[in-house]
Protein backbone atom coordinates (compact mmCIF):
# COMPACT_ATOMS: atom_id res chain seq x y z
CA UNK A 1 0.00 0.00 0.00
CA UNK A 2 3.02 2.37 -0.16
CA UNK A 3 1.74 3.77 -3.50
CA UNK A 4 -1.53 4.79 -2.18
CA UNK A 5 1.13 6.93 0.29
CA UNK A 6 2.35 8.63 -2.78
CA UNK A 7 -0.75 8.52 -4.97
CA UNK A 8 -3.75 8.39 -2.48
CA UNK A 9 -6.64 5.88 -3.78
CA UNK A 10 -3.52 4.73 -6.38
CA UNK A 11 -4.36 0.85 -4.99
CA UNK A 12 -7.74 1.08 -5.14
CA UNK A 13 -8.13 -1.18 -8.45
CA UNK A 14 -5.90 -3.66 -9.16
CA UNK A 15 -5.27 -5.89 -12.03
CA UNK A 16 -3.18 -9.21 -12.35
CA UNK A 17 -2.02 -8.42 -15.86
CA UNK A 18 -0.34 -5.52 -14.92
CA UNK A 19 1.46 -4.18 -11.53
CA UNK A 20 2.28 -0.63 -11.24
CA UNK A 21 4.67 0.70 -8.36
CA UNK A 22 5.41 3.88 -7.82
CA UNK A 23 8.71 4.87 -6.25
CA UNK A 24 9.57 8.71 -5.47
CA UNK A 25 12.57 10.00 -7.31
CA UNK A 26 13.68 13.00 -4.90
CA UNK A 27 16.19 14.56 -6.87
CA UNK A 28 13.72 16.19 -9.25
CA UNK A 29 10.83 17.90 -8.51
CA UNK A 30 7.14 16.60 -9.05
CA UNK A 31 8.78 13.18 -9.88
CA UNK A 32 8.30 9.12 -10.01
CA UNK A 33 9.05 6.58 -11.73
CA UNK A 34 6.27 4.10 -12.25
CA UNK A 35 7.97 0.28 -12.63
CA UNK A 36 5.26 -1.44 -14.92
CA UNK A 37 5.66 -5.55 -14.46
CA UNK A 38 3.23 -7.59 -16.76
CA UNK A 39 2.09 -6.10 -20.06
CA UNK A 40 -0.13 -3.33 -21.76
CA UNK A 41 -2.92 -4.16 -23.79
CA UNK A 42 -6.74 -3.47 -25.11
CA UNK A 43 -7.85 -5.46 -22.07
CA UNK A 44 -6.08 -3.28 -19.14
CA UNK A 45 -5.04 -0.42 -21.05
CA UNK A 46 -8.27 1.58 -19.26
CA UNK A 47 -6.92 0.39 -16.06
CA UNK A 48 -3.53 1.44 -16.81
CA UNK A 49 -4.82 4.80 -18.10
CA UNK A 50 -7.17 5.33 -14.76
CA UNK A 51 -3.73 4.87 -12.67
CA UNK A 52 -1.91 7.56 -14.22
CA UNK A 53 -4.23 9.78 -14.42
CA UNK A 54 -4.64 9.60 -10.88
CA UNK A 55 -0.55 9.82 -10.60
CA UNK A 56 -0.91 13.21 -12.67
CA UNK A 57 -3.80 14.41 -10.59
CA UNK A 58 -1.99 14.10 -7.36
CA UNK A 59 0.73 16.61 -8.96
CA UNK A 60 3.85 14.46 -10.45
CA UNK A 61 4.57 15.43 -14.61
CA UNK A 62 8.05 14.41 -14.41
CA UNK A 63 7.47 10.33 -14.98
CA UNK A 64 9.60 7.46 -15.98
CA UNK A 65 8.45 4.62 -16.97
CA UNK A 66 10.90 1.98 -15.85
CA UNK A 67 9.69 -0.84 -18.48
CA UNK A 68 12.26 -3.54 -17.62
CA UNK A 69 9.88 -5.99 -16.57
CA UNK A 70 6.83 -4.90 -19.03
CA UNK A 71 7.03 -7.89 -21.72
CA UNK A 72 4.29 -6.13 -23.88
CA UNK A 73 2.56 -3.42 -25.72
CA UNK A 74 0.03 -3.25 -27.97
CA UNK A 75 -0.88 -0.23 -30.01
CA UNK A 76 -3.56 0.08 -27.74
CA UNK A 77 -1.00 0.90 -24.62
CA UNK A 78 1.67 2.77 -27.16
CA UNK A 79 -1.52 5.18 -27.50
CA UNK A 80 -2.12 5.16 -23.46
CA UNK A 81 1.88 6.30 -23.45
CA UNK A 82 1.36 8.89 -25.94
CA UNK A 83 -1.45 10.59 -23.97
CA UNK A 84 0.28 11.02 -20.70
CA UNK A 85 2.81 12.58 -22.63
CA UNK A 86 0.59 15.03 -24.47
CA UNK A 87 -1.10 15.60 -20.60
CA UNK A 88 2.42 15.93 -18.44
CA UNK A 89 3.55 18.12 -21.01
CA UNK A 90 0.72 20.30 -21.32
CA UNK A 91 1.60 20.60 -17.25
CA UNK A 92 5.06 21.58 -17.89
CA UNK A 93 6.59 17.74 -17.41
CA UNK A 94 7.81 15.30 -19.54
CA UNK A 95 8.41 11.66 -19.56
CA UNK A 96 11.28 8.95 -19.68
CA UNK A 97 10.70 5.35 -20.89
CA UNK A 98 13.59 3.45 -18.95
CA UNK A 99 15.21 0.46 -19.95
CA UNK A 100 12.66 -0.94 -22.47
CA UNK A 101 12.43 -4.27 -23.92
CA UNK A 102 13.87 -5.02 -27.42
CA UNK A 103 10.38 -6.70 -28.19
CA UNK A 104 8.78 -3.39 -26.40
CA UNK A 105 10.80 -0.94 -28.50
CA UNK A 106 10.49 -2.36 -31.67
CA UNK A 107 6.53 -1.96 -31.40
CA UNK A 108 7.02 1.83 -30.44
CA UNK A 109 9.71 2.03 -33.80
CA UNK A 110 7.21 0.22 -35.89
CA UNK A 111 4.11 2.67 -34.95
CA UNK A 112 7.02 5.42 -35.42
CA UNK A 113 6.19 6.58 -31.58
CA UNK A 114 9.82 6.34 -30.62
CA UNK A 115 10.82 9.56 -31.99
CA UNK A 116 8.54 11.03 -29.54
CA UNK A 117 9.26 9.91 -26.45
CA UNK A 118 13.01 9.72 -24.40
CA UNK A 119 14.44 6.58 -24.04
CA UNK A 120 17.24 6.08 -21.22
CA UNK A 121 18.76 3.16 -20.30
CA UNK A 122 19.58 3.91 -16.63
CA UNK A 123 17.56 6.50 -13.60
CA UNK A 124 21.29 8.59 -13.69
CA UNK A 125 20.44 9.39 -17.40
CA UNK A 126 16.44 9.99 -16.72
CA UNK A 127 17.71 12.46 -13.79
CA UNK A 128 19.67 14.37 -15.90
CA UNK A 129 17.09 14.70 -18.79
CA UNK A 130 14.72 16.42 -16.25
CA UNK A 131 17.33 18.24 -14.37
CA UNK A 132 18.62 19.67 -17.54
CA UNK A 133 15.21 20.88 -17.91
CA UNK A 134 15.39 21.53 -21.57
CA UNK A 135 13.86 18.32 -23.77
CA UNK A 136 16.19 15.74 -25.40
CA UNK A 137 16.23 15.57 -28.75
CA UNK A 138 15.68 11.86 -29.48
CA UNK A 139 18.52 10.34 -31.73
CA UNK A 140 17.78 7.28 -33.42
CA UNK A 141 19.11 5.11 -30.64
CA UNK A 142 18.01 2.95 -29.22
CA UNK A 143 17.74 1.20 -32.66
CA UNK A 144 16.65 -2.48 -33.49
CA UNK A 145 18.32 -4.06 -36.34
CA UNK A 146 19.24 -7.52 -37.82
CA UNK A 147 22.77 -9.19 -38.04
CA UNK A 148 23.36 -8.96 -41.79
CA UNK A 149 25.15 -12.58 -41.36
CA UNK A 150 21.95 -14.97 -38.91
CA UNK A 151 19.29 -12.26 -39.05
CA UNK A 152 19.21 -12.28 -35.21
CA UNK A 153 17.39 -9.45 -33.76
CA UNK A 154 19.42 -7.10 -31.80
CA UNK A 155 19.57 -3.65 -29.75
CA UNK A 156 22.30 -1.14 -30.03
CA UNK A 157 21.91 1.93 -27.86
CA UNK A 158 24.48 3.93 -28.96
CA UNK A 159 26.49 3.63 -32.22
CA UNK A 160 30.21 2.02 -32.72
CA UNK A 161 31.22 -1.73 -32.57
CA UNK A 162 30.10 -4.74 -31.51
CA UNK A 163 29.68 -8.61 -31.32
CA UNK A 164 26.41 -10.76 -32.73
CA UNK A 165 25.29 -12.52 -29.59
CA UNK A 166 24.19 -15.14 -32.24
CA UNK A 167 26.87 -15.56 -34.94
CA UNK A 168 29.55 -13.73 -33.05
CA UNK A 169 30.03 -11.80 -36.18
CA UNK A 170 31.67 -8.61 -35.32
CA UNK A 171 28.97 -5.27 -36.61
CA UNK A 172 29.85 -1.63 -36.96
CA UNK A 173 26.22 0.94 -35.98
CA UNK A 174 26.39 4.17 -37.49
CA UNK A 175 25.26 7.62 -36.42
CA UNK A 176 21.44 7.02 -38.25
CA UNK A 177 21.68 3.20 -37.09
CA UNK A 178 22.40 1.33 -39.67
CA UNK A 179 24.59 -2.01 -39.25
CA UNK A 180 27.27 -3.29 -41.36
CA UNK A 181 29.86 -5.90 -40.97
CA UNK A 182 33.19 -4.97 -39.64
Amino acid sequence: MINNNLVPGFDDEKDDSIKITLERIAEVPNCLSVHLNGYIDTYNSSFFQKRIAKVVEAGYINLVFNCSALNYVSSTGIGSFTAFLKLVKSKGGDIVLLEIQPKVFEVFQLLGFSQFFNIKNTYADSIELFKSGRPEVNTVFPVIFSCPVCSKRLKATRSGRFRCSECKSILTVDAQGQCSLG
